[in-house]
């Protein structure tokens, strides 16, 4: 049996008394409404209306029968609200996946965000590990690189530049290099991939149509981004990194950039969820969140 068969047709005929009223109402015709709560009497087994020729009025059952009718369909039309304001809303725990280097740029900001939206909470795991979305139940995975799950909705947050630096103490003792090729006779602070190969830096010509992979000297290695920024901060030799990962340095003098008019594009800043995940009113200020604070770090 439908529950809910007949009942909007006999609640909109017992209030308005007229079955023709009710059907204006419903936008049906008033045989169908008469034939809906003749259906749902048959149902109950029980006459809801008196009907005579010019007027309907209700029986004791269908008075006691109109109220819970009311009150049913008051608490489903206050449900449907609640669920449409839902989706207004940010609220909930979000659960974000993204590199440490990141975090360390948008844990700082995430107070503005809860200020903007206090039903919101947050689940962050900071890791390079590429996460199962699904499995692991994470609303928004940030990731450094090319897409490898094509299943996934992804939105580019920026694309950040390769930056060459070195500390004002180390180039007051070894020289600023003009040429990416004058890195061969300086101490190059190198990362160290999850593969145990040491990253080579990217620099773009001007004159060519791609970025130039160099080979510089292994003079320091290091499996940790920011470490590596700290060591050439301490004036240990010339380290490349994410622009955003030395910003603060520059700003303060305890880095120069070097061969700037060489620096090349690094690989995107993806944000990555699953399909319809992205509509959902948390994960989308989310998105607008990190599209902000990453753009600001240039």
């Amino acid at each position: 049996m439908d529950l809910f068969s007949g009942v909007l047709p006999f609640l909109h005929t017992a209030e308005e008394r007229s079955f023709r009223k009710a059907a204006a109402q419903l936008g049906v015709t008033t045989a169908a409404v008469s034939k809906a709560v003749a259906r749902l009497e048959a149902d109950l087994g029980i006459t809801l209306l008196h009907r005579t020729s010019r007027h309907v009025s209700l029986t004791p059952e269908g008075a006691t029968f109109l109220e819970h009718c009311r009150e049913a369909v008051t608490r489903l039309q206050a449900g449907r609200e609640l669920l449409a304001q839902a989706q207004k809303v940010a609220e909930g725990e979000l659960k974000v996946s993204m590199p440490l280097i990141l975090g360390r740029v948008v844990v700082p900001e995430l107070g503005r965000l809860s200020a903007r939206h206090p039903r919101l909470s947050f689940n962050l795991s900071l890791t390079d590990r590429f996460s199962r979305l699904a499995e692991e139940s994470v609303d928004v995975a940030v990731r450094i690189g090319e897409l490898e799950d094509s299943s996934l909705v992804s939105r580019t947050l920026r694309v950040p530049q390769w930056v060459t630096v070195a500390s004002p103490a180390y180039l007051g003792r070894s020289g600023t290099p003009r040429h990416y090729k004058e890195l061969e006779r300086h101490a190059c602070l190198k990362f160290v991939t999850p593969a145990g190969i040491s990253r080579e830096w990217e620099f773009r010509d001007r004159r060519e149509a791609r970025p130039r992979t160099v080979r510089t000297p292994d003079s320091f290695r290091i499996d940790h981004g920011e470490l590596l920024v700290e060591a050439a901060v301490s004036g240990l030799g010339i380290c490349q990194a994410f622009d955003f990962m030395v910003t603060e340095h520059l700003r303060a003098g305890r880095l120069v950039e070097v061969l700037a008019p060489y620096a090349a594009e690094g690989p995107p800043i993806r944000a990555l969820c699953l399909p319809r995940r992205q509509s959902t009113p948390r994960v989308r200020v989310f998105l607008d969140f990190l599209q902000q604070v990453l753009r600001r770090e240039r």
